[in-house]
């Protein structure tokens, strides 16, 4: 797949090529760093004798303070472009992931790992990337960018996850952390190739404000039900990013299957990434996300009805993986194209803070289910259960574009 359009940016070097590479890397780095947290819940609850409730916790908060701080994050990217967001970002993200590798408390890994890596994590958003990628192409071609800008997060897990099992196992944990922590910090060069122009290729300029914009969406129940069912993808791809490693670990299976594991998400993810934005551009995109959720519950079931076998865990991760972050390029797809670009990291950011919602309860749940039952069985058949009814929210979605919306052909 080539990178939509080259033509330049009027006024600028930052043209689409450029603009659409600096997002995927910075998608990369922030999505791949922040997608191995797992590994470092055995070895950091067993140095400093926690229990998996403790560092869950710390994710849930940070996945938590993600969400709320997403749509702050959107609206200020919004209004004055994405770079200083992303900056900003990264160096609040560097600090987090820094000060977990000193946290011999609690409270200091919920502080640092838990809010100010959450904190960072909203600013160096993914949705703030995207939404510059999509503001540089046509409409004919924004599902595809959408589309590449989430397959580049999923590369990040891939290169990410064998990388983070190597260094906690060559240098420990903390070193590792360390590494983490300046690697992010090359989002900062990368967010000076985002535009700071807020207007949108192939849109016309509208007057609409932002207090007007969120009106619209409260009062769309595509909106309410998109936000819904977004819940349901938080749920369980947090709840596997965290646990999966230790659930592995749990079935007496090596910390490589884990690794492993992983990664095959994130690289059968880029195709399903690349295949979930080829099938929006074409067809309807609400109705790819009642078969991604319905397939997710299927999947999940499968595991559970399966014999724990390194080759069930490989097959769940692959075929897990083509269904992963697919969702994204159909529920900003969706958001894109009822509402206009103007406002859409805020309105996706509100859409991803129900997202964020369902990743706190998975990961929180999953720890504190574990420490209560010895088992991760209970959130397992949730994950089916959830799944299945984000199928059905998604199916009556009215995905037009408004009327107001005024596309130049």
């Amino acid at each position: 797949m080539t990178v939509p359009e080259t033509s330049m940016v009027p006024g600028s070097w930052r043209t689409p090529a450029v603009v659409i590479t600096a997002g995927c890397l910075i998608a990369i780095v922030g999505f791949g760093t922040r997608s191995i947290f797992g590994f470092f819940l055995e070895p950091m609850t067993i140095t400093n004798g926690w229990s998996r409730e403790t560092f869950s916790l710390a994710m849930a908060i940070q996945n938590l303070v993600w969400g709320l701080g997403v749509p702050l994050a959107g609206a200020v990217a919004d209004k004055f472009g994405p770079m200083r967001v992303l900056m900003l970002g990264a160096l609040i993200y560097s600090l987090g992931v820094w000060g977990m590798s000193g946290a011999q408390s609690a409270e200091a890994l919920h502080l640092f790992g838990g809010l100010l890596t959450g904190l960072g994590v909203a600013f160096t958003s993914f949705s703030i990337a995207m939404a510059a990628m999509a503001r540089v192409v046509g409409p004919e071609r924004r599902s595809l960018a959408l589309g590449l800008g989430t397959a580049a997060g999923s590369l990040g897990q891939v290169v990410f996850s064998p990388l983070g099992r190597y260094w906690i196992d060559a240098y420990g944990w903390q070193p590792a952390l360390y590494i983490m922590a300046a690697l992010v910090l090359l989002i900062i060069p990368l967010a000076f190739a985002l535009p700071s122009d807020t207007t949108a290729k192939g849109e016309d300029e509208s007057d609409q404000t932002l207090l007007n914009a969120l009106r619209e969406a409260k009062d769309h129940s595509g909106f309410v039900l998109l936000t819904i069912g977004f819940f349901v993808c938080g749920f369980h791809v947090a709840f596997i990013t965290v646990h999966f490693p230790a659930y592995i670990s749990d079935l007496g299976m090596g910390a490589e299957v884990g690794a492993i594991g992983l990664a095959l998400i994130g690289g059968f993810n880029i195709i399903g990434s690349l295949m979930s934005g080829a099938a929006g551009q074409r067809w309807s995109k609400k109705k790819a996300l009642s078969y991604i959720y319905l397939f997710r519950a299927l999947v999940i079931l499968g595991l559970l009805l399966s014999p724990k076998n390194e080759m069930t865990i490989y097959t769940f991760s692959a075929t897990m993986g083509l269904l992963w972050l697919s969702t994204i390029p159909l529920t900003s797809g969706i958001v894109a194209q009822i509402f206009g670009l103007r406002y859409m990291a805020t309105l996706f950011g509100i859409v991803f803070l129900s997202h964020q919602l369902g990743s706190f309860l998975g990961i929180w749940l999953g720890g504190r289910l574990f420490d209560t039952t010895g088992s991760y069985d209970v959130i397992w058949w949730t994950g089916v259960a959830l799944g299945i009814g984000a199928a059905i929210v998604h199916w009556p979605i009215d995905e037009k574009p408004l009327a107001r919306l005024s596309l130049t052909k």
